[in-house]
C-alpha cells in the first residue's frame, strides 16, 4: 500500500512472482547443502484457513485500517509466514487501493490483497508409479511445500529465489507434472519434471527437476477435470468480463452459473508509476482456444518481468497469449494488477477450466484450436466499449 522502487519492486516480483534474474550467479556451499536435502513437511497452523502471506514487509495493525500510518502497526510479517485465518472484514483503506477488506488474525489484521487463503490437507501417497503411465499430475494442497533441487541450477525464478536467500516452494493450488517417485529418505517423495516428460506441458519451462514430501500432493483424476454442464452447447455457454468491476460470469443460456472477482491487466507501469495500456487486458469479443492443465509463464526483462512456473487451470482466450488462469501469489481480485491475463483464485480457474470448451482430459493434458475455430465465447467490457 506504499509506492515501489524498481529495486523494491524487483525484490517484491522476485519473492510472489519471480522476477527474471539477469546477473551474475553464485550460492555458498551452505545454501546448496540446503537446496539439495530433502525436506519433510513441516507443522502448519490448525486452523481451517490458513492465511500465507504473499510477499515481504505485510504489516499487521491492531485495527483494520491504514489510515492511521504506524501508530497502529503491532508486526511486520515476512513472504510465506502463515497466519491463522479467522474472517474476513471491511476496512478502511487510504491510498487509492480499490480491495478495503482486512482478514482478521488473533493477532491483529492484515491487508487481504496481501494474504492467500490455503489449507492444510495432507494425503496419502502413492508408492509407485501407475502401472502404464509415464507420470500423473497433481494438485498442492497444503499451504506450501519446500522443493529439493535434483541438477542445476537454471530457471531465473530459482535463481532469484536462492539469491534472496528465499527457498524454493510450490504453494496451496498449483498444479505440476511428476514423473518419479522414491522413499529413500524416511519419507514419500515425488520428483516434479517441470517439462512433463519432455511433451512441452511446460512451455517455456528450463527442464529442472525437483523432489517434494509426497503429502502435499493430491493426485488428480479423470473426474478432478470432469466437464461441467457437457450437456449445455457450446454456442449456449457464454463468459461476460466486466474490465471495470474486475468480475466475470458464466453463463448457459443466459443464465449465471458461476461468478468471481479477477484482477485484469494494470494500468499503470509497475517500474515508472505512469499510466500505460502495455498490460491492458483485450476488450472486445473473446474466445477460448487453448487449454493447458499447468503452464510456466515466462516474459518481460529485467525492469518488468516475471518467471513463474507451474501456473494452474489456463484458458487462453487471445492469440497473444491472453489468458484466463490461477494466481496463487496475490489475493488482489478486485483490482487491476496481471500482466494482462485475467487471475482469478485457483480453485475459480478449475471450475471456468472444466465448464468452457473445447474439454481437456488429464490424458490430453493440453488442447488447441486454430483460430478461427474456437470453444467458448469469452465478451470483455469496459466503460466505452460496446
Amino acid at each position: 500500500m506504499t509506492s515501489f522502487s524498481r529495486r523494491d519492486f524487483l525484490k517484491w516480483a522476485g519473492l510472489g512472482l519471480g522476477a527474471l534474474a539477469f546477473r551474475p550467479f553464485r550460492l555458498s556451499t551452505k545454501a546448496l547443502e540446503a537446496l539439495y536435502t530433502p525436506k519433510p513437511l513441516p507443522e502448519f497452523p490448525k486452523s481451517e484457513i490458513i492465511g500465507r502471506v504473499v510477499t515481504t514487509d505485510v504489516v499487521l495493525r491492531s485495527q483494520p485500517t491504514n489510515a492511521f500510518g504506524n501508530s497502529n502497526v503491532i508486526a511486520t510479517l515476512r513472504a510465506d509466514q502463515l497466519v491463522e485465518w479467522q474472517r474476513e472484514v471491511v476496512g478502511r483503506v487510504v491510498g487509492g487501493m480499490v480491495n478495503q477488506k482486512y482478514v482478521e488474525t488473533p493477532q491483529g489484521y492484515i491487508y487481504g490483497s496481501m494474504v492467500q487463503p490455503t489449507r492444510n490437507l495432507p494425503n496419502t501417497p502413492i508408492t509407485e508409479m501407475p502401472a502404464g503411465q509415464p507420470g500423473f499430475w497433481v494438485e498442492v494442497t497444503v499451504p506450501y511445500v519446500d522443493l529439493t533441487l535434483e541438477g542445476k541450477v537454471v530457471s531465473p525464478w530459482l535463481q532469484d529465489h536462492l539469491a534472496y536467500n528465499f527457498p524454493p516452494r510450490l504453494y496451496y493450488g498449483q498444479v505440476v507434472w511428476i514423473d518419479r517417485i522414491r522413499q529413500e529418505n524416511g519419507f514419500v517423495e515425488y520428483r516434479w519434471n517441470e517439462d512433463a516428460y519432455g511433451r512441452g506441458y511446460g512451455y517455456g519451462a528450463y527442464g529442472e527437476y525437483f523432489w517434494a514430501d509426497a503429502r502435499a500432493f493430491k493426485v488428480l483424476t479423470e473426474e478432478d477435470v470432469a466437464p461441467i454442464s457437457p450437456d449445455v452447447g457450446p454456442k449456449e455457454k457464454v463468459i461476460h468480463v466486466d474490465l471495470d468491476h474486475q468480475t466475470l460470469s458464466c453463463l448457459e443460456r443466459g443464465r449465471e452459473v458461476f461468478f468471481c472477482r479477477i484482477s485484469s491487466g494494470k494500468v499503470y507501469d509497475p517500474v515508472t508509476g505512469q499510466r500505460t495500456d502495455k498490460y491492458a487486458t483485450p476488450v472486445g469479443n473473446l474466445f477460448t482456444h487453448w487449454k493447458i492443465i499447468s503452464k510456466n509463464m515466462t516474459a518481460g526483462d529485467a525492469q518488468a518481468g516475471y518467471s513463474t512456473p507451474a501456473v494452474p487451470w489456463c484458458t487462453f482466450i487471445s492469440g497473444e497469449g491472453v489468458a484466463i488462469h490461477g494466481a496463487f501469489w496475490h489475493n488482489a481480485f478486485g483490482e487491476k494488477r496481471s500482466h494482462g491475463c485475467i487471475n482469478v483464485r485457483p480453485e475459480d480457474a478449475k471450475w471456468i477450466f472444466r465448464w468452457t470448451t473445447p474439454y481437456v482430459s488429464l490424458s490430453q493434458s493440453e488442447l488447441r484450436m486454430s483460430l478461427p475455430k474456437h470453444g467458448t465465447i469469452v465478451i470483455a467490457k469496459e466503460r466505452g466499449t460496446q
